[in-house]
């Protein structure tokens, strides 16, 4: 199972105010455990909404509004995908994330198997074989 762990931006991130050298330090080190672990898939951190937009849809059509967003511990600051075996394994990897404040959500991402058969899933799937290849 795939799970996605979320962190929520706050003020800081969204003010584009880097880690320090002791937070990015600490984060190397909690990486290199997902990395030995062989959990780690992805992840990164986000530049503050004020350097994004979106893309709204209504009735089909869509419009931009650029950023900033308001309520910044709605945003996204940053995200690591894993492989774990269970919800509970993912619960752990957070609770060991070197944050002093903050709030990282865990959800669990969709594979291909957790739809029915059909062209389209086998649409999807030859779609990623070709991801996978580059």
């Amino acid at each position: 199972m795939r799970f996605m762990m979320i962190v929520k931006a706050d003020q800081r991130s969204e003010a584009g105010i880097l880690p320090t050298e002791q937070e990015l330090a600490d984060m190397a080190k909690y990486n290199e455990q997902l990395v030995k672990a062989g959990v780690l898939l992805a992840g990164e951190g986000l530049q503050a909404s004020s350097k994004g937009a979106r893309v709204r849809f209504s009735a089909g059509k869509p419009s931009v509004i650029d950023g900033p967003f308001a309520e910044s511990k709605e945003l996204i600051g940053g995200f690591w995908i894993i492989q774990a075996k269970s919800k509970e394994e993912a619960v752990e990897w957070a609770r060991r994330v070197p944050f002093v404040d903050g709030e990282i959500e865990i959800r669990q991402v969709f594979e291909l198997e957790d739809f029915g058969p059909g062209e389209a899933v086998e649409h999807h799937r030859r779609l990623f074989e070709q991801v996978a290849k580059r």
